[in-house]
């Protein structure tokens, strides 16, 4: 029953916090995703389950998280409009990016080293996380030669801190850098700000109609078209790879087939693709923080660890906007940029929406695959030369 149930609260919730959205202006300069968190660690660290229930809920919530993204990442592509990308100002955005973390990373080794055997490792670990992903964490303990104590201890820390970010990113920080680096010179670039704001208050961004006679049977083709993509993805990345669930591979494949489908006449009269995929973006963002613990994190051990993660993540942010500045990159791709590296590309479609701004995910998405491309090496690169 716990388990029906819970399905029933991840797949409705969401609608209630759009519809409080909508009535409320407060709520709705929060924003859904936002709330969706803070009621999310709310319900997972005030509720108790009885033995037993917590460890099924918990498979659900597995597959719930993994299922979701992957469905949302095409259906958000689909309804994309990627004539307009610039590549120059993305192939800028990323280098900085890879040269912000790694320059705060080596900086940050010799602040934070309390003379532990091993800390390049650590430094190592943070370099391929924070320009790749998980996964990159994951090769580079094997290729490091990591423990497993060490790296269970920055992959906890790595996922709270992380989740720390993009809170201050969608609670103040986007409208911050905006400030800071909007290009006043650039009326376009305002132009299509201020259409985005006012797109973002219309109906196109408010999630109505995606289940109604109009939009329902395009809305579902959009889903089976993912569910194919995800299929062929998948099926790639066993061909090349042997497994099945390769992320670099899996999301290579699948972003580069769901923005050819994006160019397809069928497919761009998809209209309500892009906010049932983000619909799936905000069951996502539920269950991930109904996952979070606070109870269960020794923060005692290791201060140096976390203040080292910390340091990499925020101040690599800081290092990224001064740059970013200095080379003219507008606020809305660096953000972007840095999200796809220091999160991952699953998460780029939740900060554009949060940006009101569907024009960088492509962007963030390409960053995002590169780096898991780069990050094994960098990583291996960085520990190396800090032994």
């Amino acid at each position: 029953m716990i388990q029906i149930l819970s399905l029933l609260f991840y797949f409705t919730f969401p609608s209630l916090i759009i519809y409080l959205c909508r009535k409320s202006s407060i709520m709705n300069k929060i924003g859904e995703i936002l709330l969706l968190y803070i009621v999310g660690i709310l319900i997972s660290n005030l509720i108790v389950f009885p033995l037993g229930l917590g460890d099924s809920l918990k498979g659900i919530q597995d597959g719930l998280t993994s299922v979701m993204i992957l469905l949302a990442f095409p259906m958000i592509l689909f309804g994309c409009d990627f004539k307009s990308w610039k590549l120059k100002n993305a192939i800028i955005a990323l280098c900085i990016g890879l040269v912000s973390v790694i320059v705060v990373d080596v900086i940050g080794f010799y602040i934070f080293n309390d003379n532990q055997t091993g800390f390049e490792k650590i430094a190592g670990l943070l370099v391929g996380v924070y320009t790749g992903g998980t996964p990159n964490l994951a090769s580079l303990k094997i290729a490091l030669d990591v423990d497993a104590e060490t790296y269970i201890f920055v992959h906890t820390f790595d996922m709270i801190i992380s989740f720390v970010y993009l809170v201050f990113l969608m609670s103040f920080g986007i409208k911050v850098f905006r400030l800071f680096l909007r290009q006043q010179d650039n009326k376009t670039t305002r132009q299509q700000e201020e259409n985005s704001e006012l797109k973002a208050q219309g109906s196109e961004q408010s999630y109505s109609g995606i289940f109604t006679r109009k939009h329902f049977i395009k809305t579902l083709d959009a889903l089976c078209l993912a569910i194919l993509i995800i299929g062929v993805g998948m099926g790639v990345s066993l061909l090349i790879s042997g497994k099945i669930d390769n992320m670099l591979i899996l999301i290579l494949t699948m972003t580069t087939l769901s923005i050819a489908a994006s160019f397809l006449p069928f497919v761009r009269k998809m209209e309500k693709s892009y906010d049932a995929g983000m619909y799936l973006v905000l069951i996502f963002s539920l269950v991930v923080a109904t996952m979070v613990d606070v109870t269960a994190i020794d923060y005692r051990a290791g201060a140096n660890i976390i203040a080292y993660i910390a340091f990499v993540i925020f101040c690599s942010l800081v290092l990224s906007i001064i740059l970013s500045k200095i080379f003219k990159i507008d606020s809305d791709t660096m953000v972007i940029t840095s999200v796809a590296l220091i999160n991952s590309p699953l998460f780029v479609p939740m900060i554009a929406e949060s940006m009101k701004n569907k024009k960088v995910i492509i962007t963030g998405i390409a960053v995002g695959v590169i780096g898991y491309a780069v990050g094994n090496y960098l990583g291996i690169i960085v520990s190396q030369l800090l032994k």
